[in-house]
């Protein structure tokens, strides 16, 4: 399945930015939006769900220190209120300055938190981990 919509959460509008020119040039049939906190990034997901939308495939990538909600907050929410369930495919990405084996960890217990990485994202990296949720996200055919 082809990821459609890349959600990019972050306080740091620099980043953002370079967020969304990565995305861009490794593919620009993606749908980039972003926003600078959790709490803004769920008032999107909401409307989503409202307008039945919630099964086109995206991807989240989510720094985890941010005001307002923060990444861990925004973890919560999804989990904690059902849009995990309400939006099966949408996987998400950590995205951190700095790598701390205890957030590595912590990440684990969310089920649709598919990767921890460290910030800026390269395109390389970028269209190596669209490649791979693509192709375990597409169902399988197999020869007789």
């Amino acid at each position: 399945m082809k990821i459609q919509e890349i959600i990019c959460i972050d306080d740091d509008a620099i980043t953002l930015m370079l967020s969304r020119k990565v995305l861009q040039k490794t593919n620009e049939e993606l749908h980039v939006v972003t926003f600078q906190n959790g709490e803004v990034a769920l008032n999107y997901l909401q409307t989503i769900q409202q307008e039945n939308k919630q099964l086109d495939h995206r991807l989240v990538l989510l720094d985890l220190n941010m005001p307002v909600m923060g990444g861990w907050e925004f973890l919560n929410y999804f989990l904690e209120n059902g849009l995990h369930v309400e939006f099966p495919n949408t996987q998400m990405i950590i995205l951190s300055s700095t790598i701390d084996p205890q957030d590595v960890l912590r990440a684990k217990q969310y089920p649709m938190v598919a990767r921890f990485l460290s910030k800026p994202i390269s395109r390389p990296i970028m269209q190596s981990l669209l490649e791979e949720l693509e192709a375990a996200a597409s169902p399988r055919v197999l020869k007789p």
